[in-house]
């Protein structure tokens, strides 16, 4: 298997990693709204932390592995793709009915507008991975002795 399977892989990952950590902690904000830890519980360095660490590198890798693999097109490397921005689709769009259930005090600026905008940008991630569908055949080399 070529590199730019392992990395959309990693993608597909990173994406799966980070939706489940939002549905968690929204699940958390839902569950325990009065616990001693809820209350000093700050939401949006907590979502920032969740976007550094999964979404950005997946949107990353997933870019990467879409550039070295658009000279010749791959239908696998495009469905993993395609496959990572559809999870982050569906679970921001499950994020975002959790919201009417959290607690006032918890729904700070980060907490509401991240499952719209990472909404948005799994359209643009799943047209790239469609790009790669349209496999190309290779030039063939030139014998020149």
């Amino acid at each position: 298997m070529s590199v730019e399977k392992y990395i959309a892989g990693a993608s597909l990952g990173l994406f799966i990693m980070f939706v489940g950590e939002i549905i968690i902690f929204y699940n958390f904000m839902i569950s325990y709204p009065t616990l001693d830890i809820a209350e000093s519980l700050e939401p949006e360095p907590k979502m920032l932390q969740f976007i550094s660490i999964g979404v950005a590198p997946a949107m990353i890798m997933a870019g990467v592995s879409f550039i070295m693999s658009k000279r010749y097109g791959s239908k696998s490397i495009g469905m993993m793709i395609v496959a990572g921005g559809a999870v982050l689709l569906v679970g921001m769009a499950f994020a975002y009915t959790q919201l009417s259930d959290i607690d006032s005090k918890y729904l700070v600026d980060a907490v509401t507008i991240t499952p719209i905008l990472f909404m948005v940008v799994s359209v643009p991630v799943m047209v790239v991975g469609a790009l790669l569908f349209k496999t190309r055949e290779r030039k063939p080399k030139k014998q020149y002795v």
